[in-house]
């Protein structure tokens, strides 16, 4: 992590640096080397990492939503390091920048040109909170406290993963509550600025984060819980947090990019993910996987080698989901009303999880674009669906797994808090190992480049590989 973080602090620094001469006025004056750093094409950078955040593929294929279709290697384990560095010298760098840039006496008036100071603090906190359990819920204890202080410390400790949940509760809470009526946040290609999504979007993530904690602290996780539906979460698919990507080749959706552009059609819809949802008839099956080309439902058979299938023989992706310009899920009103639907089920709250289940079905129907009143009320009604006290948790991870397709590292995340739905690992394994893996090992970075800090949070966690258990999974 050193050398990266090192070359990232030296890359911003050459590029707001600014060579002038007095004898020539501007000539020496780079025009794409500004003296006032432009927070709003900073924060649309950061922005563009959000889809690749949402739907990063190794995760989906771990939920098995998703396996491959010829090099059948990472349904089988077989990447065990993961790194996390271009995300803390890239989005996380820019953002911690954003907020040094709206808080300097120096620079916070000509900052505000894009936005009130305090708006473009609060969704800069929002965001890295987005950021930072994202990596903590797929590594478990990382640098956090000690991290992003460049020059000051190439070296950060490892926080617990408790610690940094807890730090991320009351960042997503004194973030809500720091928008202001000042001007609208430039930049911002995510929810241009709406201060009510923003809110919305914090106090959603502190609602699934919440959630998180339901076996390894419940009590704690009833009150942040109670806490953050009281602040305003998502309340209608209207709501939903998507990033859209563009009909252009530097930012076009990742299927598309892997179906069309590269013609290596890498993954398709797994055979557990279909066969699932052809067992229960869900309506939802035509937006999400494609016929192949006998005009079947067909998932490719999970985590098998050798290959004795192409893939016109498999169901990909849904073509409706996956245009260059197609938008990607990045928190939704069907997984919103399903969290709450397991609190009311594990009496966290006085809702009705009955309720709420249903709900949140319809709402992922109508999210796909499949509703039809009749067809729900089938769809609910079948023994396998239908709503039972004893069976609440599975049915609603069930339903859970389903809604969150292609939203891997949350519907992982999910499976690994629950144990739902059962998923059978690969029979043979790339990485020592037989099960499901439950986290990523460390980037080589560490190990070579903090050994002190990485030897303490390998002795405090347990064994750098892919089935130590992070924290909130027991």
């Amino acid at each position: 992590m050193k050398n990266t973080i090192l070359k990232s602090i030296l890359g911003v620094g050459l590029l707001f640096s600014v060579t002038s001469c007095s004898d020539f006025g501007d000539m020496n004056v780079s025009p794409n080397s500004p003296a006032n750093p432009n927070t709003a094409s900073l924060l649309t950078g950061v922005l563009r990492n959000v889809g690749s955040t949402s739907t990063n593929i190794m995760p989906a294929l771990y939920a098995q939503q998703f396996g491959d279709v010829t090099y059948i290697e990472e349904s089988r384990y077989k990447t065990v390091q993961v790194d996390y560095n271009a995300l803390y010298t890239g989005p996380l760098s820019n953002l911690q920048y954003i907020i040094k840039l709206n808080t300097d006496e120096a620079t916070k008036s000509t900052a505000a040109a894009n936005g009130s100071n305090a708006n473009q603090i609060a969704t800069a906190r929002i965001l890295k909170a987005y950021f930072l359990q994202y990596i903590t819920d797929r590594w478990g204890d990382i640098p956090y406290s000690e991290a992003l202080k460049g020059v000051d410390n190439f070296s950060p400790a490892f926080d617990t993963q408790q610690a940094i949940y807890n730090d991320l509760f009351k960042e997503l809470k004194e973030a809500q509550s720091q928008f202001d009526a000042g001007k609208t946040v430039v930049g911002d290609i995510l929810l241009s600025g709406n201060v009510t999504k923003w809110k919305k979007f914090a106090n959603s993530l502190r609602l699934i984060a919440a959630l998180r904690l339901s076996k390894v602290d419940p009590a704690k996780g009833k009150t942040e819980f109670a806490a953050a539906l009281a602040d305003g979460v998502i309340a209608a698919n209207a709501d939903n947090i998507k990033y859209t990507y563009l009909s252009e080749a530097n930012n076009e959706h990742p299927l598309y990019n892997n179906y069309i552009t590269t013609n290596r059609k890498d993954y398709a819809v797994s055979s557990t993910f279909v066969n699932t949802l052809v067992k229960l008839k869900d309506p939802r099956l035509p937006a999400m996987a494609e016929k192949n080309i006998n005009g079947e439902y067909r998932g490719v058979p999970y985590g098998v080698f050798p290959v004795t299938w192409k893939a016109q023989d498999v169901s990909l992706a849904a073509p409706s989901m996956r245009q260059q310009n197609s938008s990607v899920n990045v928190i939704t009103y069907a997984q919103v009303l399903l969290a709450q639907a397991e609190a009311a089920a594990l009496g966290w709250t006085s809702g009705n999880a009955k309720d709420l289940y249903e709900a949140a079905i319809k709402a992922s129907l109508e999210q796909w674009g499949v509703y039809n009143e009749a067809d729900y009320k089938a769809y609910i009604a079948q023994p396998d669906v239908a709503f039972t006290s004893a069976k609440a948790i599975e049915q609603i991870s069930v339903q859970r797994w389903i809604a969150l397709f292609y939203q891997g590292s949350e519907a992982w995340a999910e499976w690994r808090r629950t144990g739902f739905p059962v998923l059978t690992p690969a029979a043979n394994p790339l990485n020592g190992g037989k099960d499901i893996p439950r986290r990523m090992a460390y980037p080589a970075t560490e190990s070579n480049l903090n050994k002190t800090n990485y030897n303490a949070v390998v002795t405090r966690q347990g064994k750098d590989d892919q089935y130590t258990r992070v924290w909130w999974d027991k």
